[in-house]
């Protein structure tokens, strides 16, 4: 195995191994049940699973996910799973976008990881339930990842003539990005050009490439493709150290620029970057070109015929990688939205068209079913404005909770180190890691993508933080009521909060750079020389152990499921009987009132009702939220209607008009029951157990359903969704194989 692999094992192992730190509780069998996070045995594939119901679909395309893929296995456990690849996908996208961007280092790589991880947005999304959020939450460094690598296809003329002007003497190291793009990290190799060394850690062995490289670089053949890694790789020199490019290389005496630049390259003798050292070309071979001129007469043309199927195959498999990121994230709307975000962000111009069509697609099953059902359409109650808005966190303020990656709106969903003086000091913590690298990210370097991507990855950082602190304002709160009040779909805003995961791609950036810079600096001052490169590989560890301890250690109850909130539970048996004995047709009415519960088998925190979910009949419910002492009304005016006939004891044949052919009462949770007995003397029971009791409506006369037009509308917006889903990760695997097929040949 080369450095670089190891490298990469050992971060996905990392961020694997925090993954399980902290959702190690569910590793037990039953099922997420835990304010909004809902799962069960089985989901079914109702209009509401669709987003055709009463309700904003706020839940699409998740619902339908779990009702296709519970048709085949158990629901607990497909939610579970999702929640545990999001949280490593999360660290470990963190950790690649740092290597790509930054050339780091493991050390740095492992603390953008944990940044990535663990935080007090993870945290508190955790305890809310918000397991599908946190899917798009993990989405977004792959989706920078790809739209970076995209905006390198679209500028790689502009990009291979700047760099080819920048003198070789100067005291930068070339930041390309790749001119090969990829779909996901660690697909395919990119031997061509690399990204920059932001991090003072020395160049990336398998990827530097010396300044002057020659543009006509982009049309070697396979075989000389296969050559240029090799060449490109740092010389070892007579330490055993790597050495910078032949190209890099200053003359004795040299001492360039201040050793603070981030893009300074790395002095001969620096073993920091030794996990990805290559072995030794010979010093015959030139670093700052790739042969092409060795194919005969007409081999040039030969190769540009052979360079250019590689350049498609990897450009489409760039694209399949957006697509597949943008479509993860999608798994709910304002995880769409986010991922959108970033990309439009990033993209170059002329690539944004496409970038909309796929977010579109990857967007399609809630655009579709707002515009089908007409619910997400209505605007949304003013007042949850105020009941959403972001929360100040003791000795923090708002703007210090937010910068920190927390203040959720509800109080109740924090860990208790973010109840105590102890959340002021992770987030010193964490803003003072991010502040050593922020200068590291923000500049250097003659490569305009490259520079683009980490600035405005810090702008949106800067956008994430600032647009939840300005929307708890009392000014900011009159502007988003207003809005949410007059534009239809403005309802995704009023939790604000959740879009502070913008910040985390740049934060785990800065850490990464703030890391390495420390460990230079440390390492200078104890160096026998005047200005060492590079950090040596004992300081970098240590001031790696030093910065996850420091970002861990203040927040250290988000391990083991946040401190044992997050854990299975187990369903008693007679939801499974009710759902067998829902044989007719008709919506159903649930008692007592309200959308959430507190059963004896869920914990002491409310858990939205799981009967929507677990029963094969369409659910009505209100939308009607209790947050801070207040009601924030919901779209679903029939569930209402349904819900005040049943407390007021109204007669069965009222409820058959509304379309109600069921009633559930739920006997084990607190709730207004008004005078619902009146009702149910009336109306036939089925099933009946301490838990359970169901009852059907006579003459029940169905009202409002979808047409069959619609439901196909919306399957075929589900199926565009799920496309982009598995063909993301099919075509980046498949433009693997084929490229490793060549190589070979």
């Amino acid at each position: 195995m080369s450095g670089s692999s190891r490298t990469r094992a050992v971060v996905a192992a990392y961020s694997a191994a925090g993954a399980l730190l902290v959702a190690g509780p569910l590793l037990a069998p039953g099922y997420l049940l835990l304010r909004d996070a809902v799962s069960t045995p089985r989901n079914y594939a109702t209009d509401a699973a669709l987003g055709l119901g009463d309700a904003a679909p706020r839940a699409v395309p998740q619902d339908a996910l779990l009702a296709a893929l519970t048709s085949f296995a158990d629901g607990g456990l497909v939610v579970k799973a999702i929640l545990l690849v999001a949280l490593w996908a999360a660290a470990y996208g963190a950790a690649t976008l740092a290597r790509e961007l930054l050339r780091a280092s493991l050390g740095p790589q492992l603390v953008a990881a944990t940044v990535a991880l663990w935080n007090p947005y993870v945290a508190e999304r955790l305890l809310q339930g918000h397991w599908s959020l946190l899917a798009g939450y993990a989405a977004l460094p792959w989706t920078a990842l790809a739209a970076y690598r995209l905006r390198g296809t679209a500028t790689a003329k502009r990009r291979r003539r700047i760099l080819s002007n920048t003198p070789a003497s100067a005291d930068t190291t070339e930041p390309t990005p790749h001119a090969e793009p990829l779909g996901t990290p660690d697909t395919i190799d990119h031997p061509s050009e690399a990204p920059a060394d932001t991090t003072g850690n020395g160049p990336r062995s398998e990827t530097a490439v010396p300044a002057e490289a020659p543009a006509t670089t982009h049309h070697v053949s396979d075989r000389a493709s296969r050559v240029a890694p090799t060449e490109a790789r740092e010389h070892t020199g007579s330490t055993g150290r790597a050495e910078p490019p032949l190209a890099t290389r200053h003359p004795p005496g040299h001492r360039g620029g201040a050793a603070e630049s981030p893009w300074q390259p790395a002095a001969p003798g620096s073993s920091h970057c030794s996990d990805d050292t290559a072995p030794a070309d010979s010093a015959e071979h030139p670093r700052n070109s790739v042969p092409t001129g060795t194919a005969g007469e007409g081999g040039s043309n030969r190769l540009s015929v052979t360079a250019a199927p590689r350049a498609t195959v990897r450009t489409a498999s760039t694209w399949a990688a957006l697509a597949g990121s943008l479509a993860a994230a999608g798994l709910t709307p304002t995880g769409a939205l986010l991922a959108g975000v970033t990309a439009f962000a990033l993209v170059h111009r002329r690539q944004l068209a496409a970038t909309f069509v796929l977010w579109l697609a990857a967007s399609a099953p809630w655009l579709a079913a707002t515009a089908l059902s007409g619910a997400g359409a209505e605007p949304s109650d003013p007042a949850g404005i105020a009941a959403f808005a972001a929360r100040a966190e003791p000795g923090l303020g708002t703007l210090g909770s937010l910068a920190g990656l927390g203040g959720i709106w509800n109080a109740e969903a924090v860990p208790d180190s973010r109840t105590i003086p102890l959340a002021a000091i992770g987030t010193l913590a964490l803003l003072a890691i991010v502040v050593l690298g922020v200068r590291s990210v923000a500049t250097g370097g003659p490569d305009p993508d490259n520079r683009h991507v980490r600035r405005a990855l810090l702008l949106l950082a800067v956008i994430a933080i600032l647009f939840p602190t300005l929307g708890a304002t009392a000014w900011g709160m009159h502007a988003l009521e207003w809005l949410v009040a007059h534009v239809p779909g403005a309802g995704l805003l009023r939790d604000t909060q959740k879009y502070a995961a913008l910040a985390m791609p740049a934060f785990a950036l800065c850490a990464a750079a703030g890391c390495a810079v420390t460990a230079r600096r440390l390492s200078r001052a104890d160096a026998t020389t005047d200005r060492p490169a590079t950090a040596s590989p004992a300081t970098t560890a240590t001031v790696t152990a030093v910065f996850v301890a420091l970002l861990v250690l203040p927040l250290y109850d988000l391990a083991w499921g946040v401190g044992g909130a997050v854990r299975p539970v187990h369903y008693p048996a007679g939801w499974q009987q009710v759902a067998a004995r829902m044989d007719g047709p008709g919506d159903v009415a649930v008692l007592p009132g309200g959308m959430f519960r507190k059963f004896r088998y869920s914990g002491a925190a409310p858990v939205l009702d799981p009967a929507p979910r677990m029963l094969p009949n369409d659910v009505l419910q209100t939308g009607e939220l209790p947050v801070r002492g207040r009601t924030v009304s919901g779209e679903g005016a029939r569930a209402r209607e349904v819900e005040n006939l049943l407390l007021h004891g109204g007669p069965p044949a009222d409820l058959a008009r509304l379309g109600v052919g069921w009633i559930l009462v739920e006997r084990t949770t607190p709730g207004p029951l008004g005078a619902s007995a009146s009702t149910l003397a009336q109306v036939e029971r089925v099933y009946e157990d301490p838990d359970l009791a169901l009852y059907r409506v006579p003459g029940v006369i169905e009202r409002g359903a979808p047409t069959t037009a619609q439901r196909w509308v919306a399957a075929a917006a589900h199926v565009l969704w799920g496309a982009s889903l598995i063909a993301g990760p099919v075509v980046v695997l498949g433009a693997r194989a084929r490229l490793h097929r060549r190589a070979r040949n």
